[in-house]
């Protein structure tokens, strides 16, 4: 018998930055990079960095809830963004660095409201929390180079996280 996964998808600026936090769980079977929120049928990444597609950088995790949880993703999501910057993410700027919550399911968006007004009552943040709440639309898998770069190009990947000050920003405000 197949087993079937449920999907979660999140933007968070750029997609290698946001592989890494979701794999290393039980119950996560796969996070793929991608692309979603745009009217261009099958964008490139050129597309999409160019601004003109209209699409985010996104991860899909497909996922075991009977293992790991939705609130457990949105909970690894949070501490991975700036909720209070509407501008893109960090060093990486423009609409399809926006940090958004795609939700596949009534439920699915339910719960992400919910974390995302916790998270405005919290006091955490002086600004307001401007992450976005959407419905899942097409998803787009990137092209093979962009999957798992953190492991492709580990070199590549550590230096552009260390200059983006994604970091900097989760040590400051979320640990």
């Amino acid at each position: 018998m197949e087993q079937i996964f449920n999907k979660a998808t999140f933007a968070g600026g750029c997609f290698w930055c946001m592989v890494k936090p979701f794999v290393e769980y039980d119950g996560i079977h796969k996070v793929t990079s991608g692309y979603m929120g745009g009217h261009l049928e099958n964008p490139t990444y050129e597309d999409v960095k160019s601004g003109q597609s209209g699409h985010l950088e996104v991860v899909q995790i497909e996922f075991d809830p009977t293992i790991f949880s939705y609130e457990k993703l949105l909970d690894i999501y949070w501490p991975q963004v700036d909720p209070t910057d509407d501008g893109g993410q960090f060093q990486d700027r423009g609409e399809s660095y926006k940090a958004v919550i795609f939700y596949h399911d009534e439920q699915q968006h339910q719960l992400a409201q919910a974390s995302k007004d916790a998270l405005a009552t919290s006091g955490r943040f002086k600004k307001p929390i401007v992450t976005g709440i959407q419905e899942a639309k097409v998803f787009y898998p990137a092209e093979d180079y962009h999957q798992d770069y953190y492991k492709k190009s580990a070199t590549h990947y550590k230096e552009d996280r260390a200059q983006s000050g994604r970091d900097e920003f989760i040590e400051k405000n979320w640990q």
